[in-house]
């Protein structure tokens, strides 16, 4: 498979032509991107891959008689008309789809997290730039307009100086989804190819499908699922390629269905000259507090998709900030009568969910055109993926920091963490990467 120059792409492909797309997977997040490329007017949604028979029917009922269904993605990569494929797989498929799409001349809308582990995310940064790939991340919040404002306000100091972000996820499934056996995998699933890359398995029902999060063969646990979108704002915002030191505890605590990813876990990332916490529970909602605040000198801001809020900070005497109790004695501090002010306005902005997944295949779509970078690159998504396993791999090492030198891409000081950077592929798709020479 052979990638098409950028120059002989553009000559084929105008900025009025119609792009010719692709789709691997019909589930929850595949079933939205159909919806949200097929209000494109300059699409054509011409391909469906999917393991599981009855999802691939139904994708291809929802895209139109034209479509062609494939139950094998390297059947499907050869169709010459494709120019775009959209990856919505399980986690652990998400590499190779990619990198082998960018060496068959597609370019990639890849759904988060970008990579089930650390060197995955070097390979496919360096496949989309050696065949000159646009690769879109599906961290579809940078394209809401509110977060671009939120953005330009941090970056014009109107929150002072940022010293903490905070980041929440929190809900309760008690008592989880189950506990089952090993069976034989149901005939309208191709379970192997499912399987890919990762450990061979008995099938089990939990193994499969939507519940795969539950599982580190195929997934980060919600640190790399909800965790990501959390720190892809944190790091686009901060102008941040990553952390410095990272250090995560937790378990499976609460839930009794199977799994092994955890189900409550907390993470701090210390970060050139601010901090940030991660507090993710599926057994316990708590309070409810918000899902991204950040912190500044001036004021803070919270954040979601469906808009931010900014409360000003109060300027005021430090001396009136010591307690009194009964008052201080002779040399103590003493208070004025100066009152608090506001540092700046408060602010409010609505978003749109919606809005932000039209507007990222529209940045996905325009880019392929122009050639340019999208919006939510393929590195980017890489260096928020890292920090979401960098808490993974603390937390499988018993919470011991881990320190990472964002520049040179590497774990530093700790042998037994460097290793876990990379997993091995499960034969024969252990030999595609020796093969395209990417490590």
């Amino acid at each position: 498979m052979t990638a098409l120059s950028a120059a002989a792409y553009q000559r084929i492909l105008g900025a009025n032509d119609r792009i010719q797309v692709g789709f691997i997977g019909f589930g929850l997040i595949g079933r939205q991107h159909v919806f949200d490329f097929k209000n494109q007017k300059d699409v054509d949604l011409a391909a469906m891959c999917e393991a599981h028979q009855p999802r691939l029917e139904e994708g291809l009922q929802e895209m139109g008689p034209n479509a062609k269904g494939y139950r094998d993605f390297r059947k499907m990569y050869e169709n010459r008309d494709l120019q775009a494929i959209v990856v919505s797989t399980p986690d652990h498929w998400h590499a190779l789809h990619t990198i082998l799409a960018c060496a068959a001349g597609k370019d990639v809308y890849v759904e988060k997290p970008l990579s089930l582990f650390i060197d995955e995310g070097k390979w496919m940064v360096r496949a989309a730039r050696r065949y000159n790939r646009v690769v879109q991340t599906g961290t579809q919040q940078r394209s809401g307009l509110h977060y671009q404002k939120a953005r330009r306000l941090i970056r014009e100091n109107y929150l002072g100086k940022v010293l903490n972000v905070r980041m929440n996820a929190a809900r309760n499934i008690t008592p989880g989804f189950g506990k089952f056996s090993d069976a034989s995998p149901p005939s309208e699933l191709d379970y192997d190819m499912w399987l890919g890359p990762a450990p061979k398995r008995p099938y089990h029902q939990l193994r499969s499908l939507y519940h795969f999060r539950w599982f580190w063969d195929y997934s980060g646990g919600q640190m790399t699922n909800l965790g990501a979108h959390h720190i892809d704002i944190l790091q686009w915002f901060m102008g941040v390629r990553g952390p410095q030191v990272v250090s995560s505890v937790g378990g499976r605590y609460g839930l009794d269905g199977d799994g092994d990813v955890p189900d409550t876990q907390d993470a701090a990332f210390q970060y050139p000259g601010f901090t940030a916490i991660c507090s993710l529970r599926e057994a316990g909602i708590g309070r409810r507090v918000p899902g991204l605040e950040f912190i500044g000198t001036k004021a803070s801001m919270t954040i979601d998709r469906g808009g931010f809020d900014i409360l000003p900070e109060m300027k005021i005497d430090p001396n009136n900030a010591v307690p009194q109790f009964r008052g201080h004695s002779s040399g103590g501090v003493n208070r004025s009568t100066t009152k608090p002010t506001p540092y700046t306005e408060p602010m409010k902005e609505k978003g749109s969910s919606e809005q932000q997944f039209d507007l990222h295949v529209r940045n996905f779509l325009d880019c392929i055109k122009t050639r340019q970078r999208p919006i939510a690159d393929v590195e980017d998504g890489h260096q928020i993926t890292t920090a979401c396993h960098l808490a993974n791999i603390s937390l499988r090492l018993g919470g011991r920091s881990i320190r990472w030198d964002a520049v040179k891409e590497a774990i530093t000081g700790d042998n037994e963490a460097a290793a876990m950077m990379r997993r091995p592929y499960r034969k024969p798709w252990d030999k595609i990467l020796d093969d395209l020479k990417l490590l």
